[in-house]
């Protein structure tokens, strides 16, 4: 089975391909150009370098969310749109379960992180395994709540191991609150790779569904929305 994944969620736009478990080629970008710049371009390499067309993919995956909203829309849209016209199914992949994979083995807890503006972060915890084990559901909370609560999932001397564009933003922070406990792998495995995204596609083929099936998953509202809905509350006291 050839599976074409894309990552649009964060900073990294990424593209992979995957045959049977083995990567065929993956390839990110961090620059100035958007996501929706980028991306395309980028699948018409993956699948030069690959030595495949397009009709030759089997199966398209997309990271779903947690994450950038406009972001997740570009890549998630992109995967219907092409889903329709080859008639393939799709499959949503989460942020923060694609990081965990790509964090490598470790006792410690697993925390991904991804920085969701005004002192909140997008969390989870899992265990160190392919896929990984999750230990807590996705949530969207302040850094020091997140880490109280992963304190008490972790027991009294487990590491915990933070991955993520937030925990890049927040460094500082997790070490004042939790000192040698907190783990910070390299910077290769720190970030979402797209290979991980493609091989938990394969992992997660059962959940494959149309392309009308395929839909961004968010945490909170966006902020066009909030800001509307305190507008509204507001306009009624």
């Amino acid at each position: 089975m050839n599976i074409l994944a894309v990552d649009t969620s964060g900073p990294v736009c990424g593209v992979a391909i995957a045959r049977d478990g083995r990567v065929l080629y993956e390839g990110a970008a961090v620059n100035k150009m958007t996501h929706s710049v980028n991306l395309m371009p980028m699948v018409r390499e993956a699948l030069t370098r690959a030595g495949l067309e397009i009709d030759d993919i089997d199966l398209l995956a997309a990271v779903v969310g947690p994450g950038s909203f406009t972001g997740v829309r570009i890549g998630v849209s992109t995967v219907k749109g092409l889903a329709h016209g080859l008639g393939k199914p799709c499959v949503g992949v989460d942020a923060l379960e694609a990081l965990a994979a790509g964090a490598g083995e470790t006792r410690a807890l697993l925390c991904p992180l991804q920085d969701a503006r005004a002192g909140q972060v997008y969390a989870a915890m899992f265990d160190a395994e392919f896929p990984p084990l999750r230990q807590t559901d996705n949530e969207a909370a302040k850094l020091e709540v997140f880490l109280e609560h992963a304190l008490a999932v972790a027991g009294d001397e487990r590491p915990l191991c933070f991955v993520g564009d937030g925990a890049q933003v927040f460094r500082e922070a997790i070490m004042a609150q939790l000192g040698a406990r907190a783990l910070f792998p390299a910077a290769h495995l720190a970030t979402l790779r797209p290979a991980a995204v493609a091989l938990l596609a394969d992992a997660h083929r059962n959940e494959q569904v149309d392309y009308l099936g395929l839909m961004p998953v968010y945490l909170r509202a966006p902020q066009a929305e909030r800001a509307r809905a305190a507008k509204l509350a507001a306009q009624k006291t």
